[in-house]
């Protein structure tokens, strides 16, 4: 849209993604949501709580210490597993115990996180499947108590 390509040599355009985020709160809302990428070969689905500012990311933090058993039955439940092998995101994860918390808590290797976030990957071929709808409904209701848990934790 930005980009005039009526005189480059590099007629790539601007944006080559559609992507899509729903959550409660609209746009500018910093509560968890659900997300939809449809790229050429890397299309995904996921949710959660991306990159939270520090107050939000501190409470986020206290509900999962505070309901470390009901989160450890979201994080282990069959069915989010099965659909999110791979568990929750670590790319950025603290190296040492945020302020405030015990290295012996049984949490923390969550309490460490900065991005409380799940995916799931597609190809080219399921992306252009008739049931392609099916898998995202599916992989949004995967993870629907996950999210239900983190905005509950920002009211």
């Amino acid at each position: 849209m930005y980009r005039d390509v009526r005189f480059s040599s590099d007629k790539t355009p601007y944006k080559t993604n559609m992507g899509a985020y729903l959550n409660k709160g609209g746009k500018k809302s910093p509560t968890a949501g659900y997300y939809m990428h449809v790229e050429s070969g890397r299309s995904m689905a996921g949710g959660g709580l991306w990159m939270p500012m520090a107050p939000e990311l501190s409470k986020v933090r206290q509900e999962i210490d505070y309901n470390y058993a009901e989160w450890s039955k979201i994080i282990g439940d069959r069915n989010f597993k099965k659909v999110f092998p791979d568990g929750l995101e670590e790319e950025e994860k603290l190296s040492r115990p945020p302020k405030g918390y015990d290295d012996e808590n049984p949490a923390i290797e969550f309490l460490k996180l900065k991005s409380f976030i799940v995916t799931r990957t597609f190809t080219d071929a399921e992306v252009q499947a008739k049931s392609f709808l099916k898998e995202i409904i599916k992989t949004f209701q995967a993870m629907d108590v996950f999210v239900h848990f983190l905005n509950r934790a920002l009211e």
